[in-house]
């Protein structure tokens, strides 16, 4: 139950077993950036650390965090060729698939 007041919250049961001793939780807060601190997060030198730009599994993972960055989600296609050129790059080495 979503309880807007903690100071005088309503009586509550759980909705299960009906017990009234319940323990509170605290919900997440989304704390928006602007773009601006978005973009100059993206500039700071440590962004790039890491990066191979001849790894695919270093660009993927390179791409999602500039796509989380930027408040977006990388579509089901994108996400099937990253998935795709991480498991042709781990096959070509002989390791396990990072999405297995």
């Amino acid at each position: 139950m979503f309880v807007r007041s903690i100071s005088h919250p309503p009586a509550v049961r759980c909705g299960f077993c009906q017990h009234e001793r319940l323990t509170r939780l605290i919900s997440r807060v989304a704390t928006p950036k602007s773009e601006e601190s978005r973009l100059d997060s993206l500039a700071e030198p440590d962004a790039l650390s890491g990066l191979d730009e001849n790894d695919p599994k270093s660009m993927a993972r390179w791409m999602k965090k500039m796509a989380g960055e930027m408040g977006e989600d990388l579509d089901d296609e994108m996400q099937s060729e990253l998935e795709s050129a991480t498991e042709e790059s781990a096959t070509a080495e002989g390791t396990d698939p990072p999405f297995a």
